[in-house]
């Protein structure tokens, strides 16, 4: 089986779930010998990879491998594009024109670039460019299936799909309800409805993203199936002591993640206010950044809380297993979270976990405490319990960590093989 995957960030360039989420399946797919070809946009030079060779191409639109040693069935392509993950409409003219920029002063004014650096700033057509190249890089590649993640891809995924005739999967990790609320980007959500509309079958990583699909979208109930992420196992259960061992007379509360508006990170500060009406041995953590960074900075400010909130900035590798093991309590407040990969590490360090009842992974955790996104009395109610009754935090971590054992990302791998396969049965 040979799958042509469209993703929009994988390690070392990383800066959501997504691209956790794209290398648990990708190194899952490898392990069973599936051969993907995992293309994404990059413009970022090689001497900020880590376990990632990146080759860097001569031309703007060179189609660039790197290897990632440990996948011996996938071959990595790029196109060089300013996409990113989780940027916003608003600010992408900008964003853009700096990346073409600093690209310019890097490779110098020469004629050959000329025809390459006509971008005109708006997301759309940039959306549209990258599909017009993924559509000419897989014409110099043997797939069978087309898998797409999320989407900034989904226009190249379908138009990949008519050039070459073959079955697309849509695979839908957030939708723009998740990210707006009901104040969607309408070309987004067109771009999203076109793409699972086009799609031979689309994977939703719960139950419920599937009923924001069905309802929202207008797609059929039979054509979308629901296949949960897994968890990398960190493989590292003992940390040295100076890693581990703090200092410290107050337990530590962690909200990790982008703070942005789909996070919930203004219910976590309001919630930390009412736990420190109780107890004031307890410092709030807030691991991400995200376009509300700012605001949330005053708004712990403004609560009188700010010497009991520490802001982290983003974290990622060995950075984001200390701040776990330091963490007494992982607190997850989403307002609409399609999964949730967080909790699964956090358990998986053993931390014990709060999570959003709106959210994907509340269906598969059950020893969790669960509480609604809004209900800050009752989310600080439960921090307050986890933190004052030890046997509690206890059974939370314990339960939790053997149901995280249980939620691996080979099961997600056999699940989207077996969907590859009925697809080109289908197809026949």
């Amino acid at each position: 089986m040979k799958v042509f995957m469209l993703g929009w960030e994988f390690p070392p360039f990383i800066s959501g779930g997504l691209g956790t989420a794209c290398y648990g399946l990708t190194k899952a797919l490898d392990q069973i010998g599936v051969e993907v070809t995992f293309v994404l946009p990059t413009m970022i030079q090689s001497r900020y990879a880590t376990h990632v060779k990146l080759v860097t191409p001569d031309l703007l639109q060179s189609h660039t491998p790197f290897k990632v040693s440990p996948l011996r069935n996938v071959v990595f392509r790029t196109i060089s594009s300013p996409l990113q993950p989780y940027i916003t409409a608003d600010s992408y003219q900008k964003q853009i024109e700096q990346s073409l920029k600093a690209l310019q002063a890097r490779r110098g004014h020469s004629g050959q670039f000329a025809g390459t650096l006509n971008y005109s700033g708006d997301m759309y057509n940039e959306v549209q460019r990258y599909a017009a190249l993924a559509v000419e890089l897989a014409a110099g590649e043997q797939f069978d299936i087309i898998h797409a993640h999320d989407w900034m891809t989904y226009p190249a995924g379908v138009e990949v799909a008519r050039a070459t005739g073959r079955p697309l999967i849509i695979h839908v990790h957030s939708t723009e309800f998740d990210r707006s609320g009901e104040h969607v980007n309408q070309m987004i959500y067109d771009i999203e409805r076109m793409g699972m509309h086009c799609a031979d079958r689309v994977i939703a990583v719960s139950h419920f993203t599937r009923g924001i699909i069905i309802s929202r979208y207008g797609v059929s109930g039979d054509k979308v199936e629901v296949v949960y992420n897994g968890v990398e196992r960190n493989g590292r259960t003992h940390w040295p002591a100076e890693l581990t061992t703090i200092k410290k007379d107050e337990r530590i509360v962690l909200f990790l993640g982008r703070i942005t508006m789909q996070k919930g990170p203004d219910y976590f500060l309001r919630a930390a206010k009412k736990v420190l009406e109780k107890m004031d041995d307890v410092k709030f953590v807030m691991a991400g950044s995200g376009d509300l960074m700012h605001r949330a900075v005053e708004m712990a400010a403004e609560l009188g809380i700010g010497s009991k909130v520490l802001f982290t900035g983003f974290l990622c590798g060995e950075d984001v297993q200390k701040i776990y093991k330091m963490a007494d309590l992982y607190v997850m407040p989403s307002v609409s979270e399609p999964f949730g990969i967080a909790p699964l590490e956090a358990l998986d360090n053993d931390v014990p976990v709060i999570i959003s009842k709106q959210s994907g992974v509340s269906e598969v955790l059950k020893h969790a405490l669960k509480v609604d996104f809004w209900d800050v009395d009752e989310m600080a109610n439960k921090i307050v319990a986890v933190l004052k009754y030890p046997p509690l935090g206890v059974t939370l971590r314990s339960h939790g960590n053997y149901e995280v054992r249980k939620l691996q990302w080979k099961d997600c791998a056999a699940a989207c093989n077996r969907l590859y396969e009925e697809m080109l049965v289908a197809a026949v």
